[in-house]
């Protein structure tokens, strides 16, 4: 099939790759735009649940995911305790692959299928126009929460996943490739003499997670992969439907689900009919972009909303104390949570 017209994609994350790639398969000329560069480490749970096999086969990401880790439970600690306060059997597997790896892999399939791939180039004309896809990642915010993670060795787990909860803190471990741990919290914004690992062994300390910074410090820390990212924030508001924007710049769940890698190639998917009806001039633009506006609401509203509500029981530690007891006396929602992700 021919294609008039081409796509331009504003950042090469999951879903701008993964869009790419699907483009490039079906014969649309495909341009991305990255500021950075590949391989490199970026702020991430780095495990992946609610991903359909549908999703997977639709968009081709089988080979692209081979060797990720199969999850299966999940172990819930709060405050500095050293045992578990719950453990949770996830409702399907989740998958552990590190962004290092999964970036690189899907950066390489785009340009081996023939996508133009614009690495280091900032693009700083960001009005939106016909051709236009935004996968620029989260949303500029005022948030006071930093993000920070580390790959650890030597660091055994209690299960596959840990979640662990802190005063104003949470923290995720999970193992990925090649024996290593990744280590991931949000923290609210502290003034802290440190800097590297030694920032985030410092957050844990003083969010009250000392057995877990104990654990830390004992491991081996890979110190290239440590990175941070400032100013966090959760808007689950899709955009206004005059541009397609996809992935974090679409809306950006609380991390603890472990959804927001799922939710890149699902809005992804659900981007990609409409795009190629535009490519081949089969519908106008502003079309599409109420087309998929609507189509991303309907498909992330309701998880949105559900960890949107969950949220703040996982950060602030009077609402901590809710949590504890709920979970005492098993009522506490997270299955409903994980089936809503799907």
């Amino acid at each position: 099939m021919r294609y008039p017209h081409s796509i331009e994609i504003i950042g090469g994350g999951l879903a701008g790759l993964s869009l790419g790639l699907a483009l490039r398969r079906a014969g649309v000329t495909v341009t991305v735009f990255e500021a950075g560069n590949y391989p490199r480490h970026r702020v991430c749970g780095e495990f992946i649940t609610g991903l359909s096999p549908e999703t997977t086969a639709r968009l081709g990401l089988g080979p692209l995911l081979a060797g990720a880790l199969k999850h299966q439970e999940v172990a819930w600690f709060i405050g500095s305790g050293e045992n578990p306060a719950r453990v949770q059997r996830l409702p399907s597997p989740a998958l552990g692959l590190s962004r290092y790896a999964l970036d690189a892999r899907l950066a390489a399939a785009f340009a081996s299928a023939g996508g133009e791939l614009r690495m280091n180039t900032r693009v700083t004309d960001l009005g939106s126009r016909a051709g236009r896809v935004f996968a620029t990642g989260r949303r500029r915010s005022r948030s006071p929460w930093l993000g920070l993670k580390i790959h650890a060795r030597a660091l055994m787990l209690t299960r596959d996943l840990e979640l662990h909860l802190g005063a104003h803190a949470y923290v995720g471990l999970s193992r990925i490739e090649e024996g290593a741990v990744n280590v991931c919290g949000l923290f609210r914004r502290r003034v802290l003499c440190a800097k590297g690992p030694d920032l985030l062994l410092g957050y844990l300390q003083a969010t009250g997670l000392t057995a877990l910074a104990a654990r830390l410090a004992a491991a081996e820390l890979d110190l290239a992969s440590f990175c941070a990212v400032a100013a966090v924030g959760f808007d689950r508001r899709v955009p206004a439907a005059d541009r397609v924007c996809l992935g974090d710049t679409c809306a950006m769940i609380p991390p603890f689900t472990g959804n927001g890698m799922a939710m890149a190639f699902q809005s992804v998917e659900v981007a990609l009919d409409p795009l190629l009806a535009y490519a081949c001039g089969e519908r106008a633009w502003p079309d599409v972009c109420r087309t998929i506006h609507a189509a991303l609401c309907r498909r992330f509203r309701v998880r949105l909303a559900s960890a949107d509500t969950l949220h703040p029981f996982l950060l602030e530690p009077p609402r901590q104390r809710v949590l504890t007891a709920l979970n005492r006396a098993r009522l506490l929602p997270l299955r409903p949570l994980y089936a809503a992700l799907h």
